[in-house]
């Protein structure tokens, strides 16, 4: 699916974590069409049998899946926000310490977005029944520790570097900047020294 709809793309991108890769997942490819969404909301709920009350997101890369999650699922959705650098809930959102929260993501690499989620989620009391997925592209070995199961629909494997080890910039590739934090840009990376 992701295939046929060009949502993975292959070149020199910057990831919305700052690191660098050679292939990236405009999830937003698939997503733009509703029915695909839609199921896609619908396996994610799937794969947490025991249930949830609540779906919680980032804003903005995750609205669309969790929202079809929670559909799915029959569940409240809510999603947080970057207000000041960090994120929080707004326009009245929160959860009940007797509810049983599933943080959606769209694309996890480095989890640092669930991380923000569940900093805002665990101290209201919630339960949280896991992390679920599009796209699982963290490294082999080095998944981050959530502190729950995190499931995803599929395992990208995808090289990824930090920018001062990064291959392609080596080669003076030209980068593309797709992430939602940052306007789309393609430059040239200069020569050192220059």
């Amino acid at each position: 699916m992701l295939e046929r709809t060009g949502a993975v793309q292959r070149g020199h991108f910057r990831l919305s974590s700052g690191r660098h890769s050679d292939v990236y997942a405009q999830k937003f490819r698939v997503l733009e069409h509703p029915q695909l969404a839609n199921d896609l909301g619908a396996a994610i709920a799937d794969e947490f049998e025991g249930g949830f009350d609540v779906v919680a997101s980032p804003a903005v890369g995750a609205v669309i899946l969790g929202f079809a999650t929670a559909l799915a699922a029959d569940a409240r959705f809510v999603f947080t926000e970057r207000v000041e650098g960090s994120m929080a809930f707004r326009r009245g959102f929160l959860v009940e310490p007797h509810e049983r929260v599933l943080v959606v993501e769209d694309v996890v690499t480095t989890g640092g977005s669930v991380k923000e989620v569940l900093d805002v989620v665990v101290p209201m009391g919630a339960a949280v029944v896991g992390v679920g997925a599009l796209i699982n592209r963290t490294s082999t070995g080095s998944a981050p520790d959530l502190g729950v199961p995190l499931k995803a629909l599929l395992r990208l494997d995808a090289r990824s570097w930090e920018e001062r080890d990064c291959p392609l910039c080596a080669r003076q590739q030209p980068i593309i900047d797709p992430g939602s934090s940052r306007m789309a840009t393609s430059s040239f990376i200069p020569e050192k020294g220059g």
